[in-house]
């Protein structure tokens, strides 16, 4: 249960500061020119396309790992495809100068040659600095509660980000289901609809994960085991499947494996008995039926998600009513969803306070 009453979530820019932490030696070669940028006030996606009208290349040649926070001050690499391996010859921050708002920046701190283009998903994990002001709620319980979760770990919810402003990429994850399934035929995205087609498929299997780890976390059992789990070793992609016994228990109070929940799609489940069961009773729900037909008439494939998430490094002090926070998570999770675990109502300044670009 959270234990903070109230607090004050992004005041300014650098109350949320993330860091993309890559695992990477660069070779120095190749034809793509690799850069560490900090920006403040301006989501990845816009910084891409500046990126590239500075480069005169297009967009799909530059690469980045992972989307980061708009509000924020963030830290993350860019690759660009540069055949000529030639940098270009205006000055980055001269190139921007007239095409800033109030309270945007951008900086390239570092930058390397290397032989490939940077992936999605390559980056390790991320770290997070997060200050929270006008905290309401009893500090012994609060520092009860944080270092709860520095041993235990928190539910591994999908945040609200990939959910869309006011939770809108769900709504239109149905309408996309429903046009698709109201036609006869085969699923064939045209190549500038990708992008769009894949946030809305991730919004629903996302969806339908935190419905069923909801359920996980009503019977208390989103930690423990459960008949036909379906396990994780931790900070890899490998699954496994196994009986009960002593060392299974024993690995899951290591938090060197956790339970995982399908993120449905066609294939095989993996999951039985118990486990299944549960997954299916979501599944199986009337209300969920254009979703499920949707993610198999797109041909979403079978993955599978831990139940818990870890909070690696976690440490926080207090000065007066505020408080700050320092940990990493891994790709792929969310940093609200640590907040959510410990803060009832997280007050955050509206949309249109905020400068209006990307």
């Amino acid at each position: 249960m959270p234990i903070i009453t109230s607090a004050t979530f992004k005041d300014t820019p650098t109350d949320f500061i993330v860091r993309e932490n890559l695992d990477l030696d660069f070779d120095g070669q190749g034809e793509h020119l690799w850069l560490y940028i900090e920006k403040i006030g301006m989501n990845t996606a816009f910084v891409a396309r500046l990126l590239a009208e500075w480069a005169e290349i297009g967009v799909r040649d530059v690469g980045y790992s992972g989307l980061k926070d708009r509000h924020a001050q963030t830290f993350q690499w860019f690759s660009l495809r540069l055949p000529n391996k030639t940098a270009p010859q205006m000055a980055f921050a001269k190139f921007v100068a007239d095409k800033l708002h109030t309270n945007e920046s951008i900086a390239i701190l570092d930058e390397h040659w290397h032989g490939r283009k940077l992936g999605r998903g390559t980056h390790k994990s991320n770290h997070f600095t997060i200050t929270l002001r006008h905290v309401i709620g009893d500090k012994t319980a609060i520092d009860e509660k944080l270092t709860h979760i520095q041993q235990a770990g928190v539910p591994n919810y999908f945040g609200e980000q990939r959910f869309g402003n006011d939770g809108n990429n769900l709504a239109k994850a149905q309408s996309f289901f429903e046009k698709l399934l109201a036609s006869p035929k085969p699923y064939k995205p045209l190549k500038k609809d990708l992008e769009r087609h894949s946030l809305l498929i991730s919004s629903a299997r996302s969806h339908l994960f935190n419905e069923i780890l909801a359920l996980r976390v009503a019977d208390g059992t989103w930690d423990q085991a459960v008949a036909g789990d379906v396990f994780n070793l931790d900070g890899t992609g490998s699954i496994f499947t196994a009986d009960i016994d002593e060392t299974i228990t024993a690995r899951l109070a290591k938090h060197d494996i956790h339970p995982t929940i399908a993120l449905y799609g066609t294939g095989d489940n993996k999951a039985s008995q118990s486990a299944l069961a549960l997954e299916n009773s979501v599944f199986d729900d009337n209300k969920n039926a254009t979703l499920i037909k949707g993610l198999q008439k797109v041909n979403a494939k079978m993955l599978r998600r831990a139940t818990r998430l870890m909070v690696r490094d976690l440490s926080w002090q207090w000065k007066d009513d505020v408080l700050t926070l320092s940990f990493a998570l891994p790709k792929g999770t969310f940093a609200t969803v640590v907040l959510g675990a410990l803060i009832a109502r997280l007050d955050e300044p509206s949309y249109a306070e905020r400068s209006h670009k990307s």
